[in-house]
């Protein structure tokens, strides 16, 4: 089962999204959310520039992870 995705969790498009300009597995970070599947994602360039914050489905999200997690 995926993790459920929190506040302030790094995640990752699954999916293109080519109303937003947004391509699959670009990276971002959930700031608000906005229905229980439905999260306010804040994408961000690498000098911290926000280039796009938009309402993103959960089915459409990957959480990442920076450290060995357990396997459920």
């Amino acid at each position: 089962m995926p993790s459920q995705i929190k506040l302030l969790d790094v995640v990752a498009l699954t999916v293109d999204l080519p109303e937003k300009q947004l391509l699959r597995g670009q990276v971002g970070t959930v700031v608000e959310m906005l229905a229980p599947a439905v999260h306010e994602v804040e994408f961000s360039d690498d000098q911290g520039r926000t280039y796009a914050a938009v309402a993103v489905r959960a089915d459409q999200l990957m959480v990442l992870h920076y450290r060995p997690e357990k396997a459920a």
